[in-house]
């Protein structure tokens, strides 16, 4: 009982201070005061007292805003030092209120919603989490350094993915834009110019920029998963396999190289994947896994691939896939992966005949009459291929469909051929001719 009434004690004499130094303008009196009622409070283990004191504090009628950001610092310092979760979070919650609309301590706002987020998460309660964090905005913060705003934006990313919010995760995914993993942080920061607004250091527990470029790239692959959306899972895992900590052990960039040519094969054919395929292809690491060099030689050989034997070969390859880097290629995969043959075999066709029947393309292609022309639509109407079908005599034209210009320019070729054959052929009968006036006067 004494020692609270000397902790009341205590604290009225230090208000009467802060009052003093308040009144007068004096910032560092009164900063002074108020961290010494603050650390007061948490030497004598008053938990609630500390919490009132800060709200009264805060709330002080012309209270310095100096005054304010020094309490809640060095309030944050004692979290961790709380002796149960619920005076941790009575206490979070409140420096949390205080520094509410705040524009002076928005960066310590944002690391109290992240604790506060984190305590949420352990406790099961994804979908709280993911919305407590979603209250701040942190790209608005010019104090903030930037990696931590990319780590703190990073996690509400992570918190939707949780929660199944693919939406939301590609909305906040969106506020990072990939070009900042490519900035070299060796290069020497530039002095800031007078004016400007000071950018605070990181906290030492926020990852590095490409230990946060690998973290990005790695929810990104999970959100496109979701899409089923091959091509930018394997630019994902492209990204990643290009940073130098990956390149540099074999144990990381095989598996991811792996991902690479499978995601590859399964892409629809369109100029990126061409693109993709041929630069992985020129890869001399790729010779470390000559397998998978076999698998996208295949693809760009204009040649039919037997279905059967390419699964035969790659089969135990494709299942072990679950227990490597990245996990299981997805429950599609594996169908996905045959009508990408089907459709580089159509493409392969189409190349050598400009007209052929249904049933040799069924033939060629290895499947029955119906599913032929079935996949060979599909690709009609991805517009993949040009090709029109004559059903009732059951044959198959390849052509490319022509604009005006081009139809006019075909033209335009032709009559000027036609006109040098007439031309060529006047001259001849003419010359004939001479020779023969020739031969008769002599």
């Amino acid at each position: 009982m004494e020692d609270n009434q000397s902790l009341e004690g205590k604290i009225e004499a230090l208000l009467n201070v802060e009052k003093q130094m308040r009144l007068a303008g004096d910032v560092v009196g009164t900063r002074k005061a108020v961290m010494d009622i603050v650390e007061l409070c948490f030497q004598a283990k008053a938990w609630k007292t500390l919490n009132d004191q800060i709200v009264l504090l805060s709330k002080r009628r012309g209270q310095l805003k100096q005054a304010v950001t020094a309490m809640v610092q060095k309030a944050m310092q004692y979290i961790d030092e709380t002796p149960d979760l619920d005076t941790r979070v009575e206490l979070i919650k409140t420096l949390n209120s205080v520094s509410a609309g705040k524009i002076y301590v928005e960066i310590e706002r944002a690391r109290l919603i992240r604790k506060l987020a984190k305590i949420k998460e352990e406790q099961g309660l994804i979908s709280e989490a993911a919305d407590l964090m979603q209250e701040v905005a942190v790209e608005t913060f010019g104090a903030m350094a930037k990696t931590e705003k990319i780590a703190f934006i990073l996690e509400q990313v992570r918190l939707c993915l949780d929660k199944q919010d693919y939406v939301r995760a590609q909305i906040l995914a969106r506020k990072i834009s990939p070009r900042v993993f490519d900035i070299d942080p060796s290069k020497g920061k530039k002095k800031p110019k007078e004016g400007d607004a000071v950018v605070e250091e990181a906290p030492a527990d926020i990852p590095s920029l490409l230990e946060l470029k690998r973290i990005y790239y790695e929810h990104m692959i999970r959100y496109y998963s979701h899409q089923n959306d091959y091509l930018e899972i394997c630019r994902s895992y492209k990204a990643i396999y290009d940073i130098p900590a990956v390149k540099e052990d074999p144990s990381q960039w095989i598996p991811v190289l792996r991902k690479i040519c499978w995601y590859l094969v399964l892409s629809p054919h369109d100029p990126m994947q061409s693109s993709l395929l041929n630069a992985t292809l020129e890869d001399k690491y790729l010779n470390e896994i000559p397998n998978f060099k076999l698998l996208l030689k295949q693809l760009v050989t204009m040649e039919v691939i037997q279905w059967t034997t390419l699964w035969e070969m790659y089969k135990t390859e494709f299942e072990n896939e679950n227990n490597l880097l990245g996990g299981a290629l997805g429950d599609k995969a594996a169908e996905d992966l045959k009508l990408r043959i089907i459709e580089h075999n159509i493409l392969v066709v189409s190349k050598y005949y400009s007209r052929i029947t249904l049933q040799r393309l069924a033939e060629l292609l290895c499947l029955s009459f119906e599913e032929a022309e079935k996949y060979l639509s599909e690709m009609v109407v991805s517009k993949s291929l040009i090709a029109k079908i004559d059903r009732p005599v059951g044959v198959v034209c390849f052509q490319t469909e022509k604009d005006s210009n081009d139809v006019l320019n075909s033209w335009a070729g032709n009559l000027e051929k036609l006109l040098d054959l007439v031309e060529k052929s006047c001259h001849q009968i003419h010359k004939e001719t001479m020779v023969h006036k020739v031969v008769l006067k002599a």
